[in-house]
């Protein structure tokens, strides 16, 4: 699904996927569930494109339906992984960055250990570090934004050149390794102005600005 001119969200990938597409090489964001890469790399065909012509794979943070796909496109595509210190050593020990709170729930504890079992993975580190407020040399210049709270080394990505109707919220609770750096990291993106904003989960936010919870 083609949000604007060369930036797609791939259809039914959870969480979220976004494809960057440029003429020298696609930028994709997020990997999906494990069993998401056949997905991702059948859309990228029906754009034309070959899967080599991958070259970069940002991860915004390393719960598995964001890198579940990881592993299996590294191997078909030969891209570069880029990622945060923290969501990198993650990655590469084939975990989340934080535990989920079960808040004393002993029959959420033993859903969310299975399905961890069940989803075990090692995508490996990521081939490059990315930093606060770093640009990157490819998709326009993206801004690289660290937007802890959901994960201790979350990451976001803002574009100058470019939820649901409610507006955008942060994770919920039992999602959230710190729930104040979360709601300064919404307000922090915020801030920015941005037209479009493209979440890990939920729709596409269009004229996002006054979407954004003020408190």
């Amino acid at each position: 699904m083609e949000i604007l001119k060369n930036i797609h969200q791939v259809p039914g990938v959870m969480a979220n996927s976004y494809l960057l597409v440029e003429p020298d090489g696609l930028t994709l964001i997020d990997s999906g569930l494990p069993g998401s890469a056949k997905r991702i790399l059948q859309y990228v065909e029906d754009l034309g494109r070959s899967p080599r012509d991958l070259q970069r794979i940002l991860i915004t943070h390393a719960d598995m339906d964001h890198v579940g796909g990881l592993g299996a496109l590294r191997k078909a595509t030969g891209a570069r992984v880029f990622s945060s210190a923290v969501e990198s050593r993650a990655m590469a020990e084939g975990r989340s960055s934080r535990s989920v709170k079960t808040g004393g729930n002993s029959a959420r504890r033993i859903l969310f250990s299975l399905l961890g079992r069940f989803f075990s993975s090692k995508p490996g580190p990521a081939d490059e570090l990315l930093t606060d407020g770093q640009r990157l040399p490819f998709a326009g210049g993206l801004q690289v934004l660290e937007t802890v709270g959901h994960t201790p080394g979350h990451l976001s990505f803002y574009s100058p050149g470019i939820a649901d109707e409610k507006g955008l919220q942060g994770s919920r609770p039992m999602y959230t390794w710190d729930p104040v750096k979360a709601a300064e990291a919404v307000r922090r993106q915020a801030a920015l102005g941005a037209r479009i904003v493209c979440p890990g989960h939920g729709p596409v936010v269009r004229d996002a600005e006054g979407k954004f919870p003020s408190g």
